[in-house]
């Protein structure tokens, strides 16, 4: 391709009022990080067409912003087949499952001036955020009885955590006559939510008080669930031959859980494989400051995230995720035929066999459990 190529010619012909998204990105966004927001939606637009399985990151307070209006409408078109998530977006995914107001503020309210008084007249504030400090406390009373539930009493990643969560935030959504929310809707969805840092937020906080209380009767939450599910999320796509692609809001613990599923198939189970094929990622991090929230997509190919080959599907848009997210969902909306639904969380005992057993005819399998399977038998369940 010629460098001055002519199809990639601007064209600026006057904007005119009502202009539809689409016509908006691909017309107007021409350069800078503009360029890179419309390179974004329009991948986005290709890894839905070519049956990606598409991750997705959510890190920051996005939730409390609206942007669960934003995503909801992907989660039901089939653009979004798993989600790894800060635990704070799920918990206050719940104030709108119960119906609990959330207000917008001002600038001169989000500079922290008035903070102290704030605390006194017991009002919350996320940067320009505003709600009453009751939101927290009765959303965590729900939660709290809601974990109380004998279904909780076991053992379990936090996809399961989250299902089982999603399904009464259902059951309230609807009795409320509310949209369902995130939860709810992944719930409806079968779409599996993971959270991996589940200390850090109002969720872990619930789950410990129930634990402090009565340890007996609070659950277990055992991260290598997860990192066995997601890692058997993208096995089973390669496998199927279909690409794997993340789409990352923010950065953070969310980032990194999705990118490592290719470093888990490839280093630490043996499996042959090479990397996710679709990268696209929304930050304001900056990649010299040595953070996983700003490193770059040929960083992540050191590390064997993503496939050296297709370096060319990946994008970094440097901006505010409450912008560039409903442009994308728009984009995508618009443009996109919705899909199936792949409901991975009702496949997941099959995809972690799958994992299992394509894990265990490795080389890497037979060094460390060789000896052991031929003089023991095999594997203990527990030490599967």
């Amino acid at each position: 391709m010629s460098i001055l190529d002519p199809h990639r010619k601007m064209s600026h012909p006057p904007l005119e009022g009502g202009v539809e998204v689409t016509r908006l990105v691909d017309t107007y966004f021409n350069a800078y990080n503009g360029a890179r927001l419309r390179e974004a939606c329009q991948l986005f637009v290709k890894l839905i067409e070519e049956d990606a399985s598409i991750g997705v990151t959510l890190a920051g307070a996005l939730t409390p912003a609206g942007l669960g209006a934003v995503l909801v409408p992907l989660i039901r078109a089939g653009f979004v087949d798993y989600i790894a998530s800060t635990g704070a977006n799920l918990y206050h995914d719940l104030h709108f499952t119960l119906g609990y107001p959330l207000y917008r503020s001002t600038a001169q309210v989000a500079s922290g001036a008035v903070d102290v008084e704030l605390r006194k007249k017991g009002i919350i504030r996320i940067y320009d955020v505003l709600f009453d400090q009751k939101v927290l406390l009765e959303t965590d009373d729900w939660l709290y009885r809601t974990l109380l539930k004998d279904e909780f009493r076991k053992t379990m990643g936090t996809s399961e955590l989250h299902h089982r969560v999603g399904a009464h935030a259902l059951e309230e959504a609807r009795s409320r006559g509310i949209a369902p929310p995130v939860l709810a809707t992944c719930h409806e969805c079968d779409v599996p939510i993971y959270a991996p840092s589940p200390g850090d937020s109002t969720v872990g906080m619930n789950v410990s008080a129930v634990w402090t209380a009565r340890p007996e009767l609070a659950p277990v939450v055992n991260p290598a669930i997860d990192v066995a599910e997601t890692a058997a999320i993208v096995l089973d796509a390669k496998r199927g031959g279909r690409p794997s692609a993340v789409v990352i809001f923010g950065g953070g613990a969310p980032k990194n859980f999705l990118l490592q599923t290719e470093p888990q198939l490839q280093e630490v189970l043996g499996i042959d494989e090479r990397g996710h094929d679709y990268f696209i990622q929304v930050t304001d991090a900056r990649p010299d400051t040595g953070g996983l929230s700003g490193a770059t997509p040929s960083e992540a190919v050191s590390w064997g995230k993503i496939d050296p080959d297709q370096l060319p599907n990946t994008v970094v848009c440097y901006a505010d995720s409450t912008i560039a997210m409903p442009l994308i969902a728009a984009y995508a909306l618009s443009k996109a035929k919705p899909r199936p639904l792949r409901r991975l969380y009702r496949r997941m005992p099959e995809l972690v066999e799958q994992l299992r057993e394509e894990h265990r005819g490795t080389s890497l399998y037979r060094e460390r459990w060789g000896e052991r399977v031929a003089s023991e038998g095999p594997p203990r369940p527990d030490r599967a």
